[in-house]
């Protein structure tokens, strides 16, 4: 395991996350689904406006400072990230490869989420339930664009959910109603892997 091969799954895995993104933001209207599966996967094209906790700090100009904070705490995170992949890589034999694998598919997804952030108010026309986003548009200025999310699992209806439970459905009570990219399966499957699979090593 070299910097180069990390790169080139860095890269492969941004050039997936992008294409998709892309390829959603340009062919569907903003929360138009295409069925995959019937009742439990689908492709539901949706934005995430991204500002921290919610967050829409706004000027009188409209400027959500929330999402600019986000944007700069997400560049820190990627770069302490990019750091220690180096770091841990020259020292490679105390390090399992899990462990650099993980961390670049960390690294890969928050990298994914930060170029919609930073790149497509400033490239793309804005998605509307009525109009396909082209390219060569403006709808938004550096870091304030949309993240792009497709993947919508509605497993199954989960009626008179308990309160404290409500975050585990949408808002017609299905369950496991989030709706996600590829960046963020990144980020969860490699989170999940690192936890269970390589505590040992950070517990060192």
């Amino acid at each position: 395991m070299n910097l180069k091969k990390i790169s080139l799954l860095i890269v492969l895995l941004l050039i997936a996350d992008q294409a998709l993104k892309i390829w959603i933001k340009t062919h569907m209207h903003l929360d138009e689904s295409i069925i995959v599966f019937p009742d439990w996967f689908q492709l539901r094209f949706i934005e995430n406006n991204g500002a921290a906790f919610g967050m829409h700090i706004a000027s009188g100009e409209g400027f959500d400072w929330g999402k600019l904070l986000l944007g700069i705490l997400r560049i820190g995170m990627v770069g302490f990230i990019g750091w220690l992949i180096c770091h841990l890589l020259r020292k490679q034999d105390h390090t399992p490869k899990g462990v650099i694998i993980g961390l670049s598919l960390i690294f890969a997804g928050a990298m994914g989420n930060i170029l919609d952030s930073a790149f497509y108010g400033l490239i793309f026309s804005e998605s509307t339930p009525y109009a396909v986003a082209q390219f060569g548009g403006h709808y938004a200025g550096f870091m304030m664009g949309k993240v792009v999310d497709m993947f919508y699992f509605p497993l199954f209806q989960w009626n008179n959910v308990p309160r404290f439970l409500h975050f585990l459905v949408d808002s017609n009570n299905y369950f496991f109603g989030a709706i996600f990219n590829l960046a963020d399966a990144y980020i969860s499957v490699a989170v999940i892997y690192l936890l269970l699979f390589q505590y040992k090593f950070f517990n060192k």
